[in-house]
């Protein structure tokens, strides 16, 4: 079975970002356009620190391609820092509550939270986010679209249709400072982060991604660490200060009866073609995923970021690592609010998954290989019952 990989490499002030990225067919067009832009997305939002002032993140391709093209050799990516500053940072010896920093020491030995906050930061996002953006070329060869946004900042909530269309949630998406299709609720998070900066505080919120044209059958129920929903949520909680990830209605289902939860079958002869093979839903509290895979329904994921661990005004209390005495936690040059940013790294993490799923049901060596058998998966499925 063909199988897609990565792995991410670099610190937070090293020299550069690096992944390598295994997979991929042969003859893959890269948007470079699009995977700056969506580094660019990343730096972006409302609530944001000085950090972004300082990069500006641009992808080179060091491995595996040619003229634009993948050819099917590893895919090395680089995305240089320009706050490079690694051997002159300070040591950090009071570990901010929230923050990796206190396990992390102790895990390493150190007095010093520093190296752990160099791997642990969430600078190591914009490797996932370039990742996904090169996943999402893959995707758009079969016209499935990824859709990434900003529900809620503290109490600030949006109200998303769910039978929204792509397009209009990218319009609302790209005229909100804070990456959120609804207008008024947009106002009501900037008002919320910038109360939250003069108090010298964070917030967090959640996020949600859907994912549009997923054929029925990606993932497998045959092994629990192939069902797709798993593995999605595994990629999301992998995300630095992503505490909870769910699916379609999620923790709702644990309030609803039965009937109330599950989403009707129905079916439309003329869509019979179509990726959903002309099953069709009503709702979609499923969120797309039922047995570890995917039923032709739009997947809907959301995921709850906590606010980042830095404070500016009001530092936490912790414990200096080499006295043991009581003192306030150290301060990093941070965010007020990354939720908008959130909404872009979950987006492309989600973006890998089910381009991974793709390539691990339809994969050849080239991407002429696998559009082909993604046609005759569709045609012979519509065939069935006929």
């Amino acid at each position: 079975m063909a199988t897609l990989s990565y792995r991410t490499a670099g610190e937070s002030h090293g020299p550069a970002l690096v992944s390598i990225i295994e997979g991929l067919p042969a003859g893959l067009p890269l948007d470079v356009d699009l995977i700056n832009g969506e580094l660019k997305r990343r730096q972006g939002g409302y609530g944001r620190g000085g950090r972004q002032k300082i990069e500006t993140d641009t992808v080179t391709f060091l491995t595996g391609v040619r003229r634009g093209m993948t050819i099917g050799s590893p895919l090395t990516i680089e995305i240089k820092n320009r706050d490079s500053r690694l051997d002159d940072t300070p040591a950090l010896v009071k570990p901010r509550p929230g923050h990796a920093d206190l396990a992390g020491a102790a895990k390493w030995l150190s007095t010093d939270c520093r190296e752990t906050l160099e791997r642990a930061s969430a600078r190591e996002t914009a490797n996932r986010v370039a990742v996904g953006a090169i996943a999402k070329c893959l995707l758009r060869k079969f016209e499935i679209q990824v859709v990434g946004f900003v529900t809620r900042i503290e109490m600030a909530a949006a109200n998303v249709s769910p039978t929204a269309k792509p397009d209009d949630l990218r319009n609302g998406i790209l005229k909100s400072e804070v990456y959120c299709p609804d207008e008024a609720a947009s106002q009501q998070m900037i008002d919320a982060i910038h109360a939250a900066k003069v108090q010298g505080d964070t917030l967090g919120g959640i996020v949600e991604t859907r994912v549009y044209g997923c054929p029925i059958g990606l993932g497998s129920c045959a092994h629990w660490d192939m069902k797709l929903d798993s593995r999605i949520a595994a990629e999301v909680m992998g995300i630095q200060a992503i505490k909870g990830v769910e699916i379609g209605l999620g923790f709702q289902v644990a309030m609803l009866p039965g009937s109330k939860v599950h989403d009707p079958i129905e079916f439309n002869r003329e869509l019979r073609h179509s990726p959903n093979l002309g099953f069709t839903r009503p709702t979609n509290n499923a969120g797309g995923l039922e047995g570890g895979m995917t039923n032709g329904q739009p997947v809907v994921v959301r995921a709850a970021m906590k606010p980042i661990s830095t404070l500016l005004k009001q530092p936490m209390p912790s414990v200096d690592l080499i006295t043991k005495h009581a003192d306030k936690a150290d301060y990093e040059r941070s965010d007020v609010c990354a939720v908008p940013a959130a909404a872009v790294v979950v987006e492309n993490v989600i973006a890998f998954e089910i381009a991974r799923s793709m390539v691990e049901k339809f994969g050849g060596d080239s991407m002429t290989e696998m559009q082909n058998n993604y046609r005759n998966y569709l045609a012979a499925a519509a065939a069935l019952g006929q």
